[in-house]
């Protein structure tokens, strides 16, 4: 039976890296984006099904979830990618310099977004044999990293992206353990850093490098991890 995938944020970057590498293991692919023309257009060079999903609308949310359960039926993967790092003054610099605005705008896709996302597919994922959550996160969310002299992210002094990436981790953990005996596997993807729009093309790493890992969580096999933070080839990462 073909495995039915849902990546958000696909329409480029990482989220449309991720969904081509799914297509090419044989999915029926469904490209989660809000722009419908950028993903019609990318849905299209993929040859896999367009679904129009902005993660910070309940309705549209609503509206696809009913879309794949009236197509579908059920959901074997659900790749939560959709993530900003934020526009609004107050997003970027130090902890200082930080606004509730840009709290509230990067949370409310990084974080509300994901849940929100992630309960409205939940029972068709529930109908697959063996579904897999994967939570798009990042390094900086791990306490342990950026507090370890050693690695080249503990400089780093900010709040709004890593936070929101932070609250991804314990997101992944929680589900990992309601989910726990039920065959869905949950876990938080570290694809590192990587040449996209949202890191303003600075990565050392290639989209393709980073949906590679989002891809093996994807595809895990049935006595594979839940509720871990991972990176290349299923590597952990300290929380």
């Amino acid at each position: 039976m073909t495995k039915i995938a849902l990546v958000t944020g696909a329409n480029k970057g990482i989220g449309y890296e991720t969904a081509r590498l799914l297509a090419e293991q044989g999915m029926t692919v469904l490209v989660g984006a809000r722009d419908e023309e950028l993903g019609a257009t990318a849905a299209a060079a993929l040859g896999a099904r367009f679904v129009r999903l902005d993660v910070s609308d309940d309705d549209s949310i609503a509206r696809a979830a009913e879309l794949v359960a009236a197509e579908y039926g059920r959901l074997d993967v659900l790749v939560n990618n959709a993530g900003i790092t934020g526009s609004v003054e107050g997003a970027r610099g130090g902890p200082s310099r930080t606004s509730r605005a840009a709290l509230r705008q990067v949370f409310e896709t990084n974080v509300f977004g994901l849940v929100a996302v992630t309960n409205a597919f939940l029972p068709l994922l529930r109908k697959a044999d063996a579904a897999r959550i994967v939570n798009v996160s990042s390094e900086v969310g791990s306490f342990t990293s950026m507090t370890d002299p050693a690695n080249p992210l503990s400089g780093m002094a900010a709040i709004v992206y890593p936070t929101s990436k932070t609250a991804v981790n314990m997101i992944t953990v929680m589900y990992a353990k309601e989910l726990a005996g039920t065959g869905i596997k949950v876990n938080a993807a570290v694809p590192g850093h990587c040449a996209t729009d949202l890191t303003r093309h600075t990565g050392d790493r290639s989209a393709t490098d980073g949906a590679t890992v989002s891809v093996h969580l994807a595809t895990l096999p049935a006595d594979g991890p839940t509720g871990r933070l991972l990176t290349d080839g299923g590597r952990q990462l300290p929380f």
